[in-house]
This record gives structure tokens, C-alpha cells and sequence, in this order.
């Protein structure tokens, strides 16, 4: 499937450390505007690898954040070293 690119690095890091799960209102500011279809399609395949982990959601509607991240190939630590690169230039 194809995963939309992120918003911006200030978001993804906000939304990640703000939430152990997320829901379509944060997968929606994680990729911008997207449709109901698509929001659903990118957390059925992250329960899909919760339920490999052996991981459970709390909220009914709702996706483990590590997890979501991790499928969708969003690396923290690369952002968190981009997010640092930038304020250095001042960018």
C-alpha cells in the first residue's frame, strides 16, 4: 500500500510523543488531508501487525502509535536527527 508522506517533522514528533495510540484525527494531521477509505486502510494493516506482536488497543478505534510508525516507515530517530539539523541552521 502506499503510505502518504508526513506533514513535517514538528508534527510526526509531536503526535508520536503525545499519544500511545492514535486515531483517523491524529492519522489525518500526521498525513494531511485524507480520505475515510485511505485512514482506514493504513490502520487495518497496523492491526494486522499488532495482532503478530501481540499487541492490544485500548481504544476501539484506535492503533498502537509505535506500531503505526513503524509500518508506515516513519523513523523517529531519523527525524529527531533532521529536527536537530535544522535548528542548528537555523532553518
Amino acid at each position: 500500500m502506499y503510505i502518504p508522506a508526513i506533514t513535517g517533522i514538528d508534527n510526526a514528533l509531536k503526535i508520536y510523543y503525545s499519544n500511545s495510540e492514535i486515531g483517523n484525527k491524529e492519522i489525518k494531521e500526521l498525513f494531511g488531508s485524507l480520505s475515510s477509505a485511505t485512514v482506514s486502510k493504513l490502520k487495518h494493516i497496523v492491526k494486522d501487525e499488532m495482532c503478530n506482536r501481540n499487541i492490544l488497543a485500548f481504544g476501539l478505534n484506535k492503533v498502537n502509535t509505535n506500531v503505526a510508525y513503524d509500518v508506515w516507515g516513519i523513523d523517529i530517530n531519523d527525524l529527531e536527527k533532521r529536527l536537530k539539523k535544522l535548528k542548528e541552521l537555523a532553518l
